[in-house]
């Protein structure tokens, strides 16, 4: 039997391999301290908890919902935004509440996107920013993840040399996974770039919240201008703790939020009803506790980078994101990001993310979540500094590819 055509169009998912071993690990007694998946291990907040408790179980409350999200969660996130960014928004016409902002990303690349269209996504960049393209019949450009002074003649490059012309941009500040921010004077001309060559932006703001600068991350919205042209992407589960409540927004241009709600009004109803309107309340409620979770990412930060330093791998410090992006330690440099990502799983206890899984542009790197507390940061860091000192003798004289094998 042949496979099936969107299947085909997908690469074995690294990150599987990744959980595989690490399974097999624990299975075998191991204590894993699992820096891989950016799977917030905070509670959400109190408040919102009790407003879903309060609303669950109310006979309307468990019939279909709003595929497009209940008015008073569009309002709350147009609210939010004119809070945070100083932008004004439509809650009727400019926001669609998704099931995450990955959902949202998906259909928005199934509602906008025609067999062999061509989208410019960053490389290396979080998976669904290219697959959700290719799943829906697109072609993909890789363009820089960093927002430098060449990114701009690298898009000139791509449109130039995309045949047909791309239809859309995609970028993600505060990146994942590098971690990377980018300046409202880049979101500036950004926007004159779309304009200029008539191709829309989707942009990724799921970190937002999550910055240990002084000054907050812009949203491309504040361009002006940029609502001719912008679709952006948030998320509660990051800001709130709330990964698996699975609420999403889509905000931004009309035209292109029209097009993400006709799909999603033939694929689902939208959330839970009492989920929306708890995640309505956090949107609305007190921001303490955007503070705290802000405060405990950027003690974990300092805690990772400071005794990894101490264990032997330096480890750049990221200014946002609930991530770090880290170089293979020179000594491993022979290794592929996920051959290095298993050995330390079977030799350290040490569970990340290889870089290749977010782009061939990825490899030479790995991806470290701040998900665990501070003292299991502190214990993988003594793992690493054991296995860092035995490692020289043990991969002395082995050939990269039996390294693995010959490690087990």
């Amino acid at each position: 039997m042949p496979d099936f055509y969107r299947i085909q169009r997908l690469p074995p998912y690294v990150f599987e391999q990744v959980n595989r071993l690490k399974a097999k690990a624990r299975a075998g007694g191991a204590d894993i301290v699992d820096l891989g998946m950016g799977n917030p291990d905070l509670p959400a907040p109190r408040h919102v908890v009790e407003k879903l408790v309060e609303t669950a179980g109310k006979p309307r409350t468990d019939r279909y919902s709003a595929s497009k999200g209940i008015p008073g969660l569009r309002r709350a996130q147009a609210s939010y935004y004119r809070r945070r960014f100083g932008v004004a928004l439509d809650p009727e016409t400019q926001i669609v509440a998704t099931l995450g902002s990955k959902e949202g990303f998906a259909n928005m690349a199934q509602a906008i996107t025609a067999p062999g269209d061509v989208v410019l996504t960053p490389n290396p960049s979080y998976p669904i920013h290219a697959f959700g393209f290719l799943m829906a019949g697109g072609v993909v450009r890789s363009v820089p993840a960093e927002p430098t002074p060449q990114y701009f003649a690298a898009l000139e490059r791509a449109v130039k040399h995309s045949i047909p012309k791309p239809i859309a941009v995609v970028v993600c500040y505060p990146a994942n996974p590098t971690a990377a921010l980018a300046s409202l004077d880049f979101y500036k001309d950004l926007v004159a770039f779309a304009k200029k060559h008539e191709i829309f932006i989707l942009s990724d703001v799921a970190y937002a919240e999550v910055y240990f600068d002084d000054e907050p991350p812009p949203s491309v919205l504040q361009a002006p201008g940029a609502i001719d042209v912008t679709v952006e992407f948030t998320s509660m589960s990051k800001t709130f703790s709330m990964a698996g409540w699975r609420i999403g927004f889509a905000a931004g241009n009309e035209r292109l939020c029209a097009a993400l709600a006709r799909v999603k009004s033939y694929l689902d109803y939208g959330a839970f009803t009492p989920i929306q309107v708890a995640a309505a309340a956090a949107l609305n409620g007190p921001e303490d506790c955007i503070a705290e979770m802000r405060a405990i990412y950027r003690r974990r930060r300092d805690v990772l980078v400071e005794s990894f330093a101490q264990a032997g791998w330096t480890i750049p410090s990221p200014r946002a994101s609930m991530f770090a992006w880290a170089p293979i330690p020179e000594r491993f440099a022979e290794l592929t990001s996920l051959e290095f990502s298993s050995l330390l799983i079977e030799k350290a206890d040490l569970a990340v993310a290889p870089g290749v899984g977010f782009g061939e542009h990825g490899e030479g790197f790995l991806r470290l979540a701040l998900v665990e507390n501070e003292q299991r940061i502190r214990q993988a860091a003594r793992n690493l500094r054991k296995f860092f000192d035995s490692a020289d003798e043990r991969l002395h004289n082995v050939a990269p590819k039996t390294r693995l094998a010959a490690s087990s």
